[in-house]
């Protein structure tokens, strides 16, 4: 802490210039050291400018600021009608869009779905044109193969007869070891077969 002491005072050169309150001389006004905007005297005169300050603000402010916020508050209430006409109309278009996709493609399925039944429905005709003529040629082949069968067998059973001679014959002529006429040989089978 600092003290000043008489004879430091008398001893000090800047004594007089100012003092703590900062007025030279010390307390000028007798009011003790009072800040200047608490001082009573002063009061009139800080009103007046501050009714003069206010107004040149109020008028600054009415005049020049408000009126360039609400231009921009303005412009940007219509640059955001704007963008949401712009949003609404391209949303439109969208959905417009969509669902002519969505009809294309239903037809697309529809179209799809025809060509596919029609390929089948001719694949099937045509499987079921070569299988007729596959059951016809085999048919064929079968009636040909019985015809050959039956030509077969009655040339066979028409020659068991003369067969049955000459075996009947070489075995008596073998056995016997005499002599039998083809016609004592006709007559034995015959009697023997029933005919």
């Amino acid at each position: 802490m600092f003290v000043v002491t008489p004879a430091y005072a008398e001893s000090n050169p800047t004594e007089g210039t100012h003092s703590e309150a900062g007025t030279p001389g010390g307390d000028a006004h007798g009011g003790g050291g009072v800040f200047p905007p608490f001082d009573q005297s002063t009061f009139a005169s800080q009103l007046l400018w501050l009714a003069i300050t206010f107004g040149l603000f109020y008028l600054l402010m009415s005049r020049v600021v408000v009126p360039r916020i609400g231009g921009i508050l303005e412009h940007r209430r219509d640059r955001i009608a704007q963008d949401l006409d712009e949003a609404n109309r391209l949303k439109e278009e969208a959905d417009a869009a969509i669902a002519a996709y969505e009809q294309e493609l239903a037809e697309a399925r529809k179209k799809s779905s025809a060509i596919a039944e029609a390929a089948r429905e001719k694949a099937k005709s045509a499987a079921d044109a070569e299988r007729a003529a596959t059951e016809a040629e085999l048919s064929a082949k079968m009636a040909d193969a019985e015809k050959s069968i039956a030509a077969i067998k009655a040339k066979a059973l028409g020659d068991v007869d003369t067969i049955a001679q000459d075996t009947a014959t070489d075995l008596v002529k073998h056995l016997l070891g005499g002599t039998v006429t083809k016609a004592e040989v006709a007559a034995a089978i015959r009697a023997a077969s029933g005919k």
